[in-house]
């Protein structure tokens, strides 16, 4: 085999290497924006679901922080 050929053969042989890389490249482009809008939808719905729960939270009647348990009141003792 001649050098032109061995040459000719390498140099196909990078052409089809390249084309494979690139439509794999391609792939890998697109599976990267479907996680990428699946993570940004995913952070939009905690943040929606953080939202919810800081409602609730408020809704939720206060407890006074100096009215205890009346059992820990030391003058309510029955000795």
């Amino acid at each position: 085999m001649s050098r032109i050929d061995e040459l000719t053969d390498r140099i196909e042989r990078l052409l089809l290497r390249h084309e494979e890389l690139r439509r794999t490249n391609a792939l890998l482009q697109q599976q990267v924006a479907v996680a990428t809008q699946e993570r940004d939808s995913l952070r939009a719905r905690l943040s929606a679901a953080r939202a919810r729960i800081d409602a609730l939270i408020d809704k939720l009647p206060q407890v006074a922080g100096d009215a205890g348990d009346p059992h820990d009141d030391p003058s309510n003792n029955k000795a």
